[in-house]
This record gives structure tokens, sequence and C-alpha cells, in this order.
């Protein structure tokens, strides 16, 4: 064991030369027992099957036994670190305990300051399937499905536990409910796999709709766009800042907003890889490596500020199936982002260690980028796990790689890291001048910690830096800062204008200069509007275009000109044209005559269609799905596996291999690979013995029942069990559809159920 402090013997010895060692020998073993309920033993990890690009260096920051299945991290502001531990997922490979409350949320720290965890305490327990945090609001904000709750913290301790939202992650697969709550630029909390966002005001919650965004994981850049991504596409993003373009409930933006990023969704993993479906025919190479993605999460864009310069808003991707980490160099345009492979054939971090499952990243309060390695073999929930990749699993004994977990930590060799001391005890000042950092954790933290204490002390310090047109970031961050104050005004925005400020920090103003309009201030955005336009500036002129909504509503004709102004310079692009009407927000129908009136022939324009089709919603009363949607709902695959868990199990067996002397088996039945129509009628009608499956015949006295007059199954019911069924015990029995289940229930058997002869002489 290492020793990282003195025992207290060391002290006993210079006791016993003043002969009062009898006296205090009592006293002395006291304090040794103290100390060593202190242990600061660490344990070692080894990371020798880890392969890292150059110049970095891969460190593990904590491990089991500490944490085991982390999926999600936070910092405090005293830098420690916090841990959602999500130890219900996939203990084995029939997926059996998920429901048990066995989730925490772990606080862990560093005690002697070497960088590694060598203490942990629980702050909440008996949790089900816990999914995200967020150190907001002086408390902490945590997901449980279905419910988002809110505690305050006294210490170490939760007090005050708030309900924010019931609904937060009501339905769906646990590797598909919202996740994230990233508090942005913008002090709204963001979510991966939602369309809500969440802010607390005035002490209540608010909920709002958002776009609809990603499967797992959520970041964001220096300027705000947002990004994200699902199992099969490595990165996606935003184009623009968030809730620009969604302001026109009629119309669903799609042009801007959910864009893939990359030409292709190529991987370069190390070995062989274990995947879904690495059966069919693209999905690995000759020899056997993974080629595109199929579990990418967790993305994250490099803020840290301590990399060199090349890295910084850099995109990392996890892909844990493969067991690495992909880096992606970032492109930005105006009204665009793309990315590329930074290394061509080659990933930033690759292991062979195949319990290596990186399914989140974080910037650090240190500069350092931090993965959640949730450290185990299976990965794939049983409601999407083929039999080939269970069958893989059970030969490799994946399932046998659990209890585990790390928090890893990535550093540059070249670049010392800041050491971080704590951010809660500094004075107003200090936390203004944060957000000056190059560290974008910090700036967010002193951002969102200004915005909590309310100190208006703080108010000239952040209008002096305002001032400081050479640092754009820290400008914007300044905005919304004083906008969170509730101190932000219309003479502040307008000295922004007429100073020498950069296009990210006057789109910025743009958007928040909104909520200041008046009738009085029309002729000022008319002047405003026009010589920013004469910048000619692609950025600056789309959130002209997306942000000029309320001033439309109080005076459309002055500022009509402006929209087409900007239409006609973006005629073919589409992504001004949805900022367009995006502003216009109810007002389509008078903009028509206008620019008809301007322009003859416009029945050909990328506005005329977007118009036309937000005037046919409007008149059938058809809103952008976010503002109708109350939930994520449930995949029908996890739909499916419910049913077949709770009612088709019981006789079949989870894994589908029957049950001696009760049901035949799935797994290779004719019922399963042959007509779909026909297993259907099954499910519909019930199936009386005896059975032949897979050439054995079976005598069975049970009869299934049939689930067509149970009032509690639907037809989409039946599809889901169809679905779910063909997944996990895939065949070739051909697409289904709603309309055949329908017709299907009138087709009834004689006797009530079926037997394999009717079954037999059936077309299907």
């Amino acid at each position: 064991m290492i020793t990282y402090f003195r025992s207290p013997f060391h002290y006993i010895s210079h006791i016993l030369k003043f002969n009062i060692f009898l006296i205090l020998l009592p006293i002395s073993l006291l304090v040794f027992a103290s100390c060593n309920t202190d242990s600061f033993d660490e344990p070692k990890i080894s990371l020798e099957h880890y392969q890292i690009e150059e110049g970095f260096e891969l460190q593990v920051a904590a491990s089991e036994p500490f944490i085991e299945a982390p999926v999600a991290i936070d910092f405090d502001n005293k830098g420690r670190m916090w841990v959602v531990e999500m130890k219900g997922y996939m203990q084995n490979l029939e997926g059996t305990g998920d429901d048990e409350p066995n989730g925490t949320i772990t606080i862990l720290e560093d005690l002697d300051h070497d960088g590694i965890t060598d203490h942990a305490k629980t702050f909440i327990d008996s949790l089900v399937l816990p999914r995200a945090i967020a150190h907001v609001y002086g408390g902490l904000l945590y997901a449980e499905p279905p419910n988002l709750w809110f505690v305050d913290i006294k210490n170490d301790q939760p007090e005050n536990k708030v309900l924010v939202d019931s609904l937060y992650s009501d339905g769906g697969n646990v590797e598909h409910q919202p996740n994230g709550l990233m508090m942005h630029l913008d002090n709204w909390i963001y979510s991966a796999k939602s369309n809500f966002r969440y802010q607390r005001k005035n002490g209540n919650w608010v909920k709002e709709p958002a776009s609809f965004r990603g499967q797992w994981g959520i970041s964001k850049d220096n300027f705000g766009r947002l990004y994200y991504n699902n199992n099969s596409t490595q990165l996606i993003g935003d184009y623009v800042l968030p809730n620009t373009l969604i302001k026109n409930q009629y119309y669903k933006p799609t042009a801007a907003l959910n864009n893939s990023l990359t030409t292709n969704q190529r991987v370069y993993p190390i070995h062989p890889t274990s995947v879904n479906r690495g059966y069919q025919k693209g999905v690995l190479d000759k020899d056997s490596m993974l080629l595109n993605v199929t579990s990418a999460c967790g993305p994250l864009i490099y803020r840290g500020g301590l990399f060199s310069e090349e890295y910084t808003e850099n995109a990392f991707v996890c892909v844990p199936e493969a067991n690495l980490i992909k880096r992606l160099l970032l492109t930005f345009e105006a009204t665009k982002t793309s990315a590329k492979q930074a290394v061509e054939t080659k990933e930033f971090l690759a292991s062979t260690d195949e319990g290596f499952r990186p399914v989140n990243m974080f910037n650090g309060p240190d500069g350092n980028i931090y993965i959640v390695d949730m450290h185990r073999g299976i990965i794939q929930d049983k409601a999407f796990l083929t039999p080939y990749l269970q069958k893989q699993m059970a030969e490799k004994k994946l399932d046998t790689i659990k209890g585990m977990g790390r928090i890893l930590r990535v550093i540059n060799t070249n670049t010392p890291s800041n050491k971080f001391e704590g951010i809660d005890k500094l004075t107003v000042i200090e936390l203004v001048d944060l957000l000056r950092h190059q560290n974008g954790w910090l700036r967010d933290r002193a951002q969102h910690l200004l915005i909590y204490k309310n100190n208006k002390e703080a108010l000239p310090h952040l209008k002096k830096l305002l001032d400081d047109t050479r640092n754009p970031i820290a400008q914007i961050h300044v905005l919304h800062t004083l906008n969170g104050m509730g101190a932000l005004d219309f003479e502040t925005l307008k000295n922004v204008f007429s100073s020498n400020s950069k296009s990210t920090t006057i789109s910025h103003a743009l958007v928040l200069l909104e909520q200041f309009a008046t009738t009085a201030r029309i002729p000022f955005i008319q002047t405003l509007t026009e010589e920013l336009i004469q910048r000619n500036n692609d950025e600056i002129d789309f959130y002209i275009s997306s942000s000029l909504g309320k001033w439309i509503e109080l005076s459309p004709k002055d500022l009509f000109p402006i929209l087409f102004e900007l239409s006609n310079k973006y005629e073919n692009n589409e992504v001004f044209q949805e900022g367009i009407i995006a502003s216009l927000r109810g007002e389509e129908k008078e903009f028509i005559p206008f620019i008809n009136n301007i322009k003859k022939d416009t029945a050909k324009t990328v506005l005329n269609d977007i118009l036309n089709l937000t005037l046919t919603n409007q008149k059938n009363e058809i809103k952008n799905t976010i503002y109708t949607r109350t939930t994520v709902g449930t995949d029908s695959r996890t739909s499916g596996y419910k049913i077949f868990r709770n009612l088709c199990a019981t006789c079949h067996g989870v894994d589908g291999d029957g049950i001696k002397d009760l049901a035949p088996p799935l797994k290779n039945s004719e019922y399963i690979t042959g007509s779909a129509k026909r297993l259907a009628l099954i499910i519909l009608h019930g199936l009386s013995g005896p059975v032949h499956v897979n050439d054995k015949l079976y005598e069975l006295n049970a009869t299934m029942p049939g689930l067509a007059n149970n009032p509690d199954f639907s037809d989409k019911d039946i599809l889901d069990i169809i679905r779910y069924i063909n997944n996990a015990f895939p065949g070739n029995s051909g697409k289904i559809g709603l309309d055949q289940i329908k017709l299907l229930r009138d087709e009834k058997p004689e006797n009530g159920n079926f037997t394999e002869q009717e079954l037999l002489e059936l077309s299907y």
C-alpha cells in the first residue's frame, strides 16, 4: 500500500522520549483509528491496451470500486466530480433487473490532490436508471425517468426536493430517453432526445418547446450552436442558434436544423468488432472490422482552451461499440457547419479492451477532456439485442464484464493542466473576469453564478467588459449574463451596434434586441438593419431575417421591405427563407401581395414554396410537432418487448427457447421466419396444439389464447409485438402494417383458435 500521510506511530516514538507513552497510548490509538478510516489507497488500472493520438496522455481520474456503470458527470463549484451511475442497465443478456432502484448520484473526491479519486460518497441513491445531472441555481437538477427533479444542496445532502417535470422522459427505451441537461449560453437548459428546454425564473420552473435533437449526449461551440448525434450518425448539428427558426408554429424548419455534418459515417477500430447486426453485408469488412458507426453517442466540442489552437472547437465522438473516440475538424460558415475526420483512417483514441465503453464526454474546469467509460461488456439494450450479438457476447463472456466504471482524463503532454481550486468563493469582480477566460467551462459557470447571485455590483464591470470588442466570446457571455440578471437594456444593445463589434456579437445582440421592440423604436430598427445589411455579412443578415418578428407585429409595412431585400439577396438559400418565415409568424398572407407587387415572377422561388406550405398548415391547423408533442413516446420495439416480457415470455421464455410442456421455442420457428400475416393471425386468434417447430413435434395440451378480443391490446400493440419478435428472433417474414392487422382481426377460425392445419391451408 502506498502511504500518503505519516502514521501516528511516527509521533509516538517522540512521545516515548518524554516518558509519557503509557499516558498517551490510548489517545494515540484513537488517533490512528480515526486516520485509518481515510484511506488514500487508489486502484491501479492498466491502460496498456489503449492507443491515443501523439501529444496526448490518457489518465484514470476515477474507477471502480468508487463508481459503477457511469453514464454522465458534472463538476461542482469546488471542482469535484459528481457521477450518475446507471447500475441497472443490462446486468445480464436477458436484461432482467433493470427496474431495480440501484442507481445513484455519487460525489467523488481527491483528498490527496494527485488527480485520482480516493473517496466517494452517495448524494442520492435508490434511483431507477438515472441519466443526467446539472449543477444549477445552487442545487442539482437530475433526471430519473419519467421525472426531472431539482434539489438544494446542504452539507453534500439533498434538501427541498422539487418536481420540475413529471413527463421529462415519459416512455421510450432506456437508450432513447431525454438526457443531457446542458446549461446554455442563452440561460436555458437543453437536452438530447427532447423537444423542450427549461429555466428557473423568479423561483418558478419554466418549460417551453425547442427543436428535437439527437439521442444520447449534447454539446455546444463557443458561438452557441448545438451538437448531438444518433446511433448511426457520428455528428449532427444546428447551423444556427437554438430556437431562432421555430418561432412560426405552422412551419417546421429543416434546412438549418438536425443536419448530419459529415459526408460519411466511417470508423476505424483496431480490433474485430462485435456489433448487433454484424452478419449483414456492409456492416463489417473482411477482417470483421466495423465500417460505419452503429452506436455513436456523447459528442463533445472541445472548449477547454488548454490544448493547442488546432484542437479548439474540434468535435469528439464516443463510439462504444468499437471501443474508441473519434476526432473531427469543424468548418464554420455563416449558415452552415461541416465536419471531417481529423486524421485519415485513424481515430483519436482506440482500444482493444472490449470493456472500454465511452458513452459521454465533458470539458473539465482544468481544461482537459473527461471521458465517461461505462466499462462493461453489454452495450445493447434487450429490446434491440439480436440473437447474433447475444451469441457473440456469450461466447466472449462479455456479459461477465460488469460492476465496473471509469472516468478517464485526456491531457496534452505539451501543456501542463490548470490547477482548479474552485470557483465558489470568488468575488464578483473575479467572476466577471472569468468571462474572458479561454476555458469554456469556467466562462459558463461564471456566467451562471453571476446570474444566480444577481449581485448588482457586477453591472459596471460587465458593461466595461462588453466594450472590449477584441474579445467577442466574452462580449457574448456578458450580453447573456446581463439578460439573465434582468439588467440588459435597449441603450446597452444600441452601443453594441454602434461599436466595432464582430459579427458574432452583433448576431447575438440582434436576437436579444427583439424583446425591446416598441412602436416608437421602429425608425431605429429600420435604420439599423439597413446599415447592417450594407456590411454584406451573411451571418448578420441571417439573424436580421430571423429576428424581426416582434417588430413586424408592430408595423408590417415598415419591416416588409427589409425582409424582401434579404429574401431577394439570398433567393436560393433555404436557411435564409426559413429565417424569414420565422419572422413573419402569421403575417404571411399580407407579405405575399407585398412581394408580388415588387417582383412578378415569384411562383418558383424557395420562399414561395415555404409560404404556401405555411399557409396550408395554418388552414388545416397543422403545427410543428414540437408544439403538440408532450412526451418522447415509446418506440415500437420497446413497446413490443414490454408486452412480450409480460405476456409471451411466461410461456415461451424470455430468450425464446420455449418452456418444456408449456410452449414451443420461437427461435428458428417457422411461424416467426415465415409469413408475417400468419404470425399476426396466431397473436390475434391464438393457436391450439399439437404443432411442429423446426421439424420437431410439440404435443401440448395448453392453448395459446389470442388477443383479438382483449380490449387492452390495440392493432398497434399487435404490430409492436411482431416488430420486436422479428428483431429478437429474426427471419424473413416480411413487413406488415396496421391496415393489414385490422383486416386480419376478422379472419377468425371456426373454433376460436387456429390449429396448425388451418394455418397451413391459408395462402399466406
